[in-house]
């Protein structure tokens, strides 16, 4: 059971540029909603609620920062060091993004600056939710123009894994599914998972997959059966940097003529089309698409994969940069 925060605790801010906005609250650093201008109206871009006390339950995790570890560790703990570290189980009897009262549960504390951006910070304490270490972190979100920005940091006082993941669902339409939404993602392979999701340790190509995105296809075509996609994308390697101004990590494209197009330093995206979404959490299913920059889920425990362990001298810094305009960059 996730703790109560007093909702009178709760801020709000909302950065603004032109006629763009984008409301942030302090609960969980989470993005509640994201206006764009089209065609003389403003469209509602991310899946939210209407009162920031509706966050106190959220298992969807809708638009929060998600961590310490984003993603799942199996059974709930790792071994770091020689000494095993025992996490809460909130997805028995794995460990889901931070746990039960981790990261998105929080209410952080926020420091706007200006219109356009605003500071929040957080300090996990030592044997939170069962990490080692004390960490403090850092998440400044920039707005300029159609382009918002992420910039997340943390520091450590000894060896702790970090990996977060920012975690909103897109729907470029305002409403209704994302089925016909079409996705590009500069990714060459992915991860695989088993029946419970967990990472094996193996990497697949995506050549000959439906999921292969490096030619753009819409959600329909990728999940013809409507399963759900929830896998974890490999980014190609070549890529540029994230403000770069080459070709994007991920472009969606949606008939009414917004484009999104996601840019990130971290090695892999979650790819979600929240098949497990229902109404009784606001939205149904195939509600919205979550493109979750993060580094290789599963770490901890899978020795092969890149180490996500931070350390006092080897700080954790994200940079993710999301642009929604009516038209792609050149």
């Amino acid at each position: 059971m996730s703790e109560v925060v007093d909702p009178s605790q709760i801020r709000r801010h909302v950065l603004s540029d032109g006629e763009v906005s984008v409301a942030i609250l302090s609960l969980g650093c989470i993005t509640q909603s994201w206006h764009v201008p089209l065609k003389g109206g403003r469209v509602p871009v991310v899946l939210g609620f209407p009162e920031p006390s509706d966050y106190q339950s959220n298992p969807c995790f809708m638009g929060a920062i998600v961590g310490r570890v984003a993603n799942r560790v199996s059974g709930a703990g790792f071994t770091l060091d020689g000494r095993y570290h025992a996490l809460s189980v909130n997805e028995p009897p794995n460990h889901l993004h931070g746990g039960a009262n981790g990261l998105s549960t929080q209410n952080w504390r926020m420091s706007p600056d200006g219109a356009r951006a605003v500071r929040l910070t957080h300090r996990s304490r030592h044997g939170d939710q069962g990490y080692p270490g004390q960490v403090d972190l850092a998440v400044t979100i920039t707005l300029s123009g159609d382009r918002l920005r992420y910039d997340m940091r943390a520091e450590s006082d000894r060896p702790t894994p970090v990996n977060l993941a920012q975690h909103s669902y897109y729907n470029l339409l305002g409403s209704g599914h994302v089925m016909d939404h079409s996705v590009q993602i500069a990714a060459d392979s992915f991860t695989i998972a088993d029946a419970a999701m967990l990472p094996t340790g193996a990497v697949a190509s995506l050549d000959g997959k439906s999921f292969d995105f490096r030619v753009p296809r819409t959600v329909a075509q990728a999940d013809p059966a409507r399963n759900g996609l929830d896998m974890n994308l490999i980014l190609s390697q070549n890529r540029a940097a994230p403000d770069a101004p080459d070709a994007p990590d991920a472009r969606v494209t949606a008939a009414n003529g917004l484009c999104l197009e996601l840019r990130t330093d971290r090695p892999c995206l979650q790819l979600y089309s929240s098949g497990s979404l229902s109404t009784l959490q606001g939205h149904g299913r195939f509600a919205g698409l979550c493109l979750e920059p993060q580094d290789y889920p599963g770490s901890p425990n899978i020795p092969g994969f890149p180490s996500i362990i931070v350390t006092p001298d080897r700080p954790y810094r994200q940079i993710t940069e999301i642009r929604i305009s009516e038209t792609s960059l050149p």
